[in-house]
């Protein structure tokens, strides 16, 4: 039962004539730049795995995961991205985090908002064993609907569970990896064997 929606904001190509690189912290921020934006030869850097497999897959030639959460991001273009143009970060009206302030002064950030998140409204249901939480946003969404009595909430990361709190009455764990798998295995699912 997801807590939030996406809205795309605008469907008016972008102007990309400074821009020498693109940052994604969200699949939501691939999905709506490639949805109104037909050009795919700038690098791309995206904050995790998943992310960089959408951005292949909707035709980016040069994509480079970060592997990680934003500081991780921030790290990558810090030491990679290019230094000429303007560093463009299609992503969300209200982000989680600024990525502009993490970077080196030295690259030149421009946030853009494509997509909004929206709570949806929804009321869980009485009864639920375990909650899978991807953003700080999904959290407060979540937190607004306790309190709740000792069920388990799976964070994507320490910043997430910070944002569920502990007063919610939700037993926490974290995902070792802010990715699906790490997500799962924090529930207890095992990983798939290889």
């Amino acid at each position: 039962m997801p807590l939030l929606t996406v809205r795309a904001i605008g469907t008016a190509p972008l102007g990309l004539e400074d821009v020498s690189a693109l940052a994604f912290t969200s699949h939501n921020g691939v999905a709506m730049f490639a949805a109104t934006n037909p050009q795919r030869d700038l690098p791309v850097f995206t904050v995790g795995d998943a992310t960089a497999e959408l951005a292949r897959a909707r035709g980016f030639r040069t994509v480079r995961s970060a592997g990680g959460a934003l500081a991780d991001l921030a790290a990558v273009l810090t030491a990679e991205a290019p230094r000429a143009g303007w560093l463009l970060v299609p992503g969300a009206r209200a982000p989680a985090g600024d990525l502009s302030a993490l970077v080196s002064p030295t690259i030149r950030v421009r946030a853009v908002p494509v997509y909004e998140t929206l709570e949806t409204g929804a009321t869980p249901p009485a009864f639920f064993d375990a909650v899978l939480i991807h953003s700080a946003r999904a959290a407060r969404a979540l937190r607004s609907c306790g309190p709740f009595a000792g069920q388990v909430a799976v964070a994507l990361s320490a910043a997430v569970a910070e944002a569920v709190g502990e007063t919610a009455g939700l037993e926490i764990r974290i995902a070792a990896a802010p990715d699906e798998s790490a997500l799962l295995e924090a529930l207890g699912k095992p990983a798939p064997r290889v």
